[in-house]
């Protein structure tokens, strides 16, 4: 059996071997496996690009935001939200740290300039431990003492706010009576920093102020929520119906997952959906391989014929050309994974590929490189480059040896 195979092996590379005479065959050939290395290093390069846009956008979702967040039904106010952090903390020990917020939508001003704006108050103390806001401030410093607010980059670009301007943000849900009739809530704030989350979302409509400030902004008497950070982010949905048994009605429990399933689902469907379609650029090479194997078959005839007249099996002139599609599959593929590593540490080493923030959610393309996905298009590849030899291999087993030496 192993002679019979090394056999076969030393016949196949021999017919592939590009030799003087045969360059046309040879071209095949070459344009075969480089048709292989293109759709293998493409739809590597492309799997992981998607893989890491995936990741970047779950952390900087989850660092903008919190994993985990614990709200009334209809949005109404949470007073005891004190014992509430205590209960969960002490009764599940995956979720680490909690803070509260309060969470609504104003007007803001800043010269002639005017903008909507989602204003968050947080407690200054609390909020670094569930959200990477604070580490992500660019300009300035994350104050939030006094009558003072954190802008993301793009709002504060619009409203020409610089660190130190004084800004007006208007209620228009709390409204204070006057002689002249009713007036919107108005607090004077003074920027103190400007954050870059590097996601659009995030950086034109969010402002950071004081839990205080909150409260007297827009009359709130105790907090909107609860964000929590837990050590699994990915646990979020589990841990979220844990909290959410253990509060009880009128708690209802929040998680990231939850916040952007829409966006997640579309990243997945567009991750298959290039899977597809870049596969096809691989099917068009193996039909290379198809052509440049029948050119063997033929340009071998007398030699298929003699090697049959001489006792060689017809199983074994079969292997002999799937193994021909399998080592052009092979090569192929190898060179494709390799130039799809090199590609890809360079993108995720120079970032040299940058994206307009407010069309792709981020600034730069990330790439995040998976095991799994080299090693499913790679066994795909040189599969369906071993597939693309069984026509072929099936026409030169078939050949009747006494018509292949007198056709030759």
């Amino acid at each position: 059996m192993k002679r019979s195979i090394n056999f076969e092996s030393f016949l196949a590379r021999r017919y592939i071997r590009i030799k003087k005479g045969e360059g046309f065959r040879s071209i095949i050939t070459f344009f075969a496996g480089g048709g292989i290395a293109l759709g293998v290093a493409t739809l590597l390069v492309v799997l992981s690009v998607m893989n890491g846009m995936q990741m970047d956008l779950k952390n900087k979702i989850v660092g903008a935001t919190s994993p985990l967040t614990v709200i009334k039904f209809h949005n109404e106010p949470i007073h005891n939200w004190e014992s509430i952090l205590d209960t969960v903390k002490t009764s599940i020990p995956e979720i680490q740290e909690g803070s509260p917020y309060i969470y609504s939508k104003a007007l803001i001003k800043h010269h002639q300039w005017t903008d909507g704006i989602v204003i968050k108050g947080v407690d200054e103390s609390t909020d670094s431990l569930v959200s990477d806001i604070p580490k992500n401030v660019i300009l300035g410093d994350f104050d939030l003492s006094g009558k003072r607010i954190v802008l993301g980059r793009y709002l504060a670009d619009l409203l020409r706010a610089h660190i130190g301007d004084t800004i007006a943000i208007s209620s228009p849900f709390q409204v204070t009576p006057t002689p002249f009739g009713f007036l919107p809530s108005l607090e004077n704030l003074i920027v103190s920093g400007i954050f870059d989350m590097g996601m659009f979302e995030y950086n034109a409509t969010l402002g950071l102020i004081s839990l205080e400030n909150a409260r007297n902004l827009f009359g709130i008497d105790g907090v909107t929520g609860i964000d929590f950070t837990i050590e699994d982010v990915y646990r979020a949905p589990d841990l979220s119906i844990d909290v959410a048994a253990l509060l009880g009605y009128p708690y209802r429990v929040t998680n990231w997952e939850e916040r952007n399933r829409t966006l997640l689902r579309a990243l997945q469907i567009e991750k298959k959906t290039m899977f597809v379609i870049l596969i096809l650029i691989i099917i068009v090479a193996a039909f290379n391989i198809i052509s440049s194997l029948i050119l063997i078959v033929l340009s071998k005839m007398k030699e298929i014929g003699i090697l049959k007249a001489i006792g060689t099996t017809s199983s074994s002139i079969m292997k002999v050309f799937l193994i021909d599609g399998f080592l052009v599959g092979g090569v192929g593929t190898g060179v494709g994974v390799g130039i799809a590593l090199i590609l890809c540490r360079l993108l995720g080493k120079y970032q040299f590929i940058n994206l307009p923030s407010d069309v792709y959610f981020l600034d730069k393309l990330p790439v995040q490189m998976e095991w799994q996905d080299f090693l499913v298009v790679a066994l795909s590849a040189i599969v369906l480059s071993t597939l693309a030899a069984l026509y072929p291999a099936k026409k030169a087993s078939n050949l009747d040896p006494v018509e292949a030496i007198r056709n030759e």
